[in-house]
């Protein structure tokens, strides 16, 4: 119901956008899907963290007030579907595209059951167009997308769910106190969990469009090998990032505005960000930390010394690149710690406040550690050869039956993997 009410009223609305005459009867329509839109996404995903901070606020007051549990349901995909019918609005509003002339094609866009409930998010100017003419996948589309389907359910299954899962659940989920190695490789494991469930979705969904001959936008491009945090986030979620840089940040005035004013809407934008991926403080703080990263990143950019040729170095720029993973996994912290409690412990652990000894009272092996060890190197070190090519260039660069022992090997591991415990992919709740 709520896929048809936000689907059915952008694409009313967007059509009284076109056809408005005055700028100020095009903003008065953007905001009622504004409203609805994100009064929808407001209510079920965000109504119960509101409502429960009230009660914490009103009680700290001293007003003796419980009332009764506030229990929504989260609709499934209901964080991608808003953003994909408020890009089309937005569009038209901007001129950029026009009303689709089919609801049906309007209606697939919004509904194409690949990405649907964990993106890539489509905009429509890259999909509509594709509705044009019938679809069948030709017989390259066919045999890439097969590939990019295996190496998703490899990731997600082999890769995250058989290595990483139980190693980040025993570390995050559990009230031991950590040590300053069992800190670093829960984060770093969990950052290969997400990197390789989320990832292994989008290639997934990219892989199963093109085989009904629709191309959807790359979500990911080797983001450990990012040398930066900008750079960071123009190859991790890059269908989020883009739209909120597109829709978010450029609208409320990006870096035209002198230099406090850009930091304020980079911290903005990375908040809501955070905020969009769930309704905890939690991710609040891990979108804030990520705004802090690129306003630092801007203020050292600007200084002379970081502008001398010996940044352009291979060496120095691995380096760069290891820190930025660095960072990245302490942010990680905040977005897997069950509470804030939790994530405090597991960060300052990570700093070397607690201890530096190894224990065993989580009940891991020391073949745990290695294990995360090496397959951290062994990501870092892909993504880092990888970073200016793609997958595709790649595997065109093989003969067939080199590519075909690859995805053997790799649907064989996918086979063997799943008897262990069925785990939802992590954007599933978002």
């Amino acid at each position: 119901i709520l896929l048809w009410i936000s689907t059915i009223a952008d694409w009313v609305i967007a059509k009284k956008i076109h056809q408005a005459s005055r700028l100020r009867d095009r903003r008065a329509y953007l905001l009622i899907s504004l409203f609805i839109n994100l009064g929808l996404l407001a209510y079920f995903k965000y109504g119960a963290f509101v409502f429960n901070n009230f009660i914490l606020i009103v009680n700290e007051l001293g007003i003796n007030y419980h009332p009764q549990e506030f229990s929504i349901i989260l609709p499934v995909g209901i964080s991608f579907y808003t953003f994909q019918t408020l890009s089309y609005s937005f569009d038209i509003y901007k001129g950029q595209t026009k009303p689709c002339s089919s609801f049906l094609d309007y209606a697939l866009y919004v509904s194409f059951f690949p990405q649907l409930v964990a993106g890539p998010i489509v905009r429509a100017v890259d999909f509509l167009p594709q509705c044009v003419e019938a679809k069948i996948g030709t017989t390259k589309q066919v045999g890439w997308g097969l590939i990019l389907f295996v190496i998703g359910l490899f990731n997600k299954v082999v890769i995250a769910d058989s290595f990483m899962s139980p190693i980040v659940e025993k570390i995050f989920d559990s009230s031991v106190s950590l040590t300053f190695f069992q800190a670093w490789a829960g984060a770093m494991a969990f950052s290969v969990q997400i990197f390789c469930d989320f990832a292994g979705y989008s290639s997934c969904a990219i892989g199963i469009a093109l085989i009904l001959g629709f191309a959807l936008p790359d979500n990911f491009h080797f983001p450990y090998a990012a040398i930066g945090f900008s750079d960071f986030w123009e190859r991790w979620h890059i269908s989020l990032s883009s739209w909120l840089r597109d829709y978010l940040y450029f609208s409320v005035g990006g870096n035209r505005r002198g230099h406090v004013k850009t930091y304020i809407n980079i911290m903005l934008t990375m908040l809501i960000g955070g905020l969009w991926h769930g309704a905890s403080w939690l991710f609040v703080i891990w979108g804030g930390l990520h705004g802090i990263y690129l306003i630092f990143e801007k203020m050292i950019k600007k200084i002379s010394m970081f502008k001398h040729h010996v940044w352009k170095n291979n060496i120095v720029r691995f380096i760069l690149s290891l820190m930025t993973f660095g960072f990245v996994c302490i942010a990680w912290v905040f977005f897997r710690a069950t509470d804030l409690p939790r994530a405090y412990h597991i960060i300052s652990s990570m700093l070397g406040m607690n201890s530096l000894s190894i224990n065993n009272e989580l009940g891991l092996r020391r073949e745990f550690f290695i294990e995360v060890l090496v397959i951290v190197t062994l990501m870092i070190f892909i993504n880092w050869m990888l970073r200016d090519t793609s997958l595709e260039k790649i595997f065109d660069k093989f003969p067939w039956w080199v590519n075909s022992i690859i995805i053997f090997v790799l649907s064989f591991s996918v086979i063997i993997s799943m008897g262990g415990e069925d785990r939802a992919f992590i954007y599933f709740q978002f």
